[in-house]
């Protein structure tokens, strides 16, 4: 079963930039969904993650929103986390097995 009018799909972090342009502390990313998606970019508030620990690490990404301007950034995807007043954002990660591009159902 799928979530209607939702694509959620594995992705592998390949690239973390800096993004000193974004009005909240965020990070750059660039992200293989694979080659039926290929490369998407996200701006993503996790901060709380250093660049090698987001670096090559499988996330789960809304892949069918359209696309948002963060300031000088477009970002195409939505990096899916865990987020309470108590502690920061917490990333969503598929189990051992999974490969960028495969749906989440």
């Amino acid at each position: 079963m799928t979530l209607p009018g939702t694509d959620l799909r594995v992705g592998r972090i390949t690239k973390v930039e800096d993004f000193p342009e974004a009005r909240n502390p965020a990070w750059k990313l660039t992200i293989d969904f694979g080659p039926e998606l290929g490369e998407k970019r996200s701006s993503a508030q996790i901060t709380n993650y250093a660049r090698e620990e987001l670096e090559g690490r499988l996330v789960i990404g809304v892949v069918d929103l359209e696309p948002r301007q963060i300031g000088p950034m477009r970002s195409e995807v939505l990096v899916l986390g865990a987020v309470a007043d108590d502690h920061p954002v917490l990333l969503l990660a598929p189990d051992t097995g999974a490969q960028p591009g495969d749906k989440i159902a």
